[in-house]
């Protein structure tokens, strides 16, 4: 691509402050009520809360890798290593965690900016502008502020692509970036490790090939050699790892895939996947003032083709025209995502069991840079006598784009809410209770100075808030931790030893409450139901139609998992679309909550 104008700072700057006003707006509104991280988010806070400590991880988040005895992780800390400055900064909150996600896109924004400014004029900078905040309020403010890891890399997933393109396209100090940046991704979530891997590489050779002639690959040894550089300094954690544990967890990434649990859904399937997640109308939908629909488009991996179709069938007849035209910039773009595509087929072909939303939502990057690209084949194909015209209307209409999508997403920013409300609520409302338990000496415990193991038996959500239980009693100063089969979620660290547990904490769900309530020596220190009278004659009356229709399906077995395993039972292939509409409400309601103290030796089952 051409520059139409000198490189525009001023102009990126602008856009920039126009597309983080919604994040700000995000971090004010959920600075209140306080947010208790249940799950993945408690164990990630868990990692960032080591960061800098002598258990500094040198890991990602547990994943769905190896076994539950051997469980692997997602391969790198880099994104723990990037929160901890900002959660260390403001208190260690767990809203420090969410501002530091925030922040984290915002840097994403900043760095695709700082590209597109590097590589082209002002029409490219408000196009990759309007790129980011198209993605940012058709994602949402529950994504961006999330520091969940499939979510962290999205909008960095752009500025590597960004970053790519310019090394295809001779820009070889971008090289560099795009080793950083795709580590990031690559480390953070394990579905962008074959894709960064593949692009990057593929990249590297196309500016390889490109400097064969003129001066030869002697200006790209200094950026090569510095890519070198960050890449050493960013794995050597993933290295150690590796070198000092037995088995590390690269060894269990490849014995994972090298021997996968189950048969992968393969190639058709993929594609499939792929195509769906072309489908821009989701993407376009903040323009028609519906914020946030890209994760509910995702939920539905078997919708239509034929939108994805289109998007694709118009980018290649792009790249034929510019193939035909020999425009060179375009054309390095057009092979970036080409292999992003293919990749990604192949990332998805590869996925085993069922196909998680979150798996393929950077997909849509991809989709809209596709649309840059159609774009800029059309405007340098224009007679020379309107494409000035051309790309200044251009311009307004993507500076347009990006406020009003900004706007949009500022306003629905203003009631944002933390991640999964009805966990957060039901954790809080026990945390409080347990912590003054502990501290009055009921039944085995001995105050501040005990040291506690926390396990759960949770009917409805596997666990999620036990996990959260474990962060928030360590916030507070307690000494706990979890049993050894816990070791891989919650860090080898926090295992207690049954030798050196001063008492149990056990946070059972439902059905479980009665048989805790049983055992011998334990004592009920908290007992709560965060529903109310009209909510609990909901969950009845909706388990009772689910159940009636389960067994008129022939369905039995899964309503016998109704009274123990609600999430999993929820999971189950079998069901229908009302199935699982009505398995969500009854997770939304949830069930009773209590907290027991425990001798030590207490039978867990």
């Amino acid at each position: 691509m051409t520059h139409d104008g000198r490189r525009p700072w001023r102009l990126g700057v602008l856009l920039f402050a126009v597309l983080v006003v919604p994040l700000v707006i995000t971090g004010v509104a959920l600075h209140s009520p306080h947010w208790f991280p249940s799950l993945d988010l408690a164990m990630t806070e868990l990692r960032v809360r080591d960061v800098g400590t002598s258990h500094t991880p040198l890991i990602g988040l547990p994943g769905r890798i190896g076994t539950l005895q051997e469980q692997g992780s997602h391969p790198g800390p880099l994104s723990f290593y990037l929160l901890a400055p900002v959660y260390r900064l403001l208190g260690s909150t767990a809203w420090s965690l969410q501002v530091g996600a925030l922040l984290m896109a915002a840097a994403a924004m900043a760095t695709s900016l700082a590209v597109a400014v590097r590589r082209g004029g002002p029409t490219l900078v408000a196009a990759i502008a309007a790129v980011l905040a198209l993605l940012a309020a058709a994602y949402g403010f529950p994504v961006l502020s999330e520091p969940w890891n499939p979510y962290l890399p999205l909008l960095w997933w752009v500025a590597f692509l960004l970053a790519c393109w310019g090394v295809a396209d001779g820009d070889r100090w971008l090289l560099p970036v795009a080793v950083a940046v795709g580590t990031l991704c690559a480390q953070t979530h394990l579905p962008y490790t074959g894709l960064a891997v593949g692009v990057g590489l593929g990249s590297l050779v196309l500016a390889l090939w490109a400097g064969r002639s003129g001066d030869g690959l002697r200006p790209l040894r200094a950026p090569l050699l510095a890519a070198v550089g960050v890449a050493a300094v960013l794995w050597t954690p993933v290295v150690l790892d590796q070198v000092t544990v037995d088995p590390g967890n690269a060894s269990l990434i490849f014995d994972h895939f090298r021997d996968p649990p189950e048969e992968p859904v393969g190639l058709a399937t993929g594609a499939h996947v792929m195509l769906v997640d072309l489908d821009l109308r989701p993407l376009l939908s903040p323009l028609v003032g519906d914020a946030g629909t890209l994760t509910d488009a995702s939920y539905d991996p078997e919708g239509s083709v034929l939108p994805g179709l289109v998007l694709l069938l118009a980018w290649l007849g792009s790249v034929a025209v510019a193939w035909r035209r020999s425009l060179r910039a375009v054309l390095r773009l057009d092979l970036v995502l080409g292999g992003a595509l293919v990749l990604g087929v192949v990332s998805a072909a590869n996925v085993f069991g069922k196909i998680w939303y979150y798996l393929t939502l950077w997909a849509w990057g991809v989709a809209a840079l596709m649309v840059v690209a159609i774009g800029a084949t059309v405007l340098q194909v224009l007679p020379s006598d309107v494409r000035d015209r051309g790309r200044t209307i251009a311009r307004v209409a993507l500076i347009a784009v990006v406020i009003g999508s900004s706007a949009h997403l500022a306003w629905e920013a203003r009631d944002a809410e933390v991640s999964e409300p009805t966990l957060s609520r039901g954790l809080g409302l026990v945390v409080g209770p347990t912590e003054e338990a502990l501290r009055a000496g009921v039944g085995d415990a001995t105050g501040i100075d005990g040291r506690y193991v926390v396990t759960w038996s949770d009917v409805v959500h596997i666990g999620s808030q036990g996990y959260g239980l474990v962060s928030e009693l360590e916030r507070d100063g307690f000494d706990v931790g979890v049993p050894d089969y816990a070791r891989a979620p919650v860090t080898p660290h926090r295992v207690v030893p049954d030798d050196e547990a001063t008492a149990v904490v056990h946070f059972a769900t439902g059905a479980s409450i009665d048989r805790w309530r049983q055992k011998p020596g334990v004592v009920e220190a908290v007992h709560v139901d965060p529903r109310n009278p009209a909510e609990r004659a909901e969950y009845e009356r909706i388990e009772a139609d689910l159940i009636a229709n389960l067994e008129a399906d022939g369905l039995d077995d899964i309503v016998e998992r109704i009274s123990r395993d609600v999430f999993g039972a929820s999971l189950d292939a079998r069901l229908d679309d009302e199935d699982r509409q009505q398995f969500n409400r009854l997770l939304e309601l949830g069930q009773p909550m209590s907290v027991f103290i425990a001798p030590p030796d207490v039978d867990p089952l």
